[in-house]
């Protein structure tokens, strides 16, 4: 596979967004419409459909009309498994060092 630095840049800058993060994160107990997403994250609605829609559109989530709401859930074959690995280097690599406060941000 021969990927531009923009896919790159446009793939790790979709993860490092703190918020589109904490969508992908909550969307990992199961989908969920916008207004669930908003009441559980305390974001605002505008702010969710947007981030919704660069992760949709990197193919991190989908969305799944039902009646008259988008249900978004995480892409299960490609990003759920690559967050439960980012968990399992982070556990060992990176959380002592958050823990410690030797990390700046």
């Amino acid at each position: 596979m021969d990927n531009s630095l923009d896919v790159y840049k446009l793939f790790f800058g979709s993860l490092a967004n703190p918020n589109r993060l904490q969508i992908l994160t909550i969307l990992r107990t199961g989908a969920m419409n916008v207004t669930e997403i908003c009441k559980k994250l305390k974001f605002e609605q505008t702010m969710v459909s947007h981030n919704l829609k660069r992760l949709e559109t990197c193919g991190m989530v989908f969305a799944e009309q039902r009646g008259k709401n988008r249900y978004y859930s995480l892409n299960n074959k490609t990003i759920k498994p690559l967050m439960e690995l980012i968990d399992k280097h982070t556990y060992q690599y990176c959380e002592h060092v958050v823990s410690e406060k030797k990390f700046n941000k």
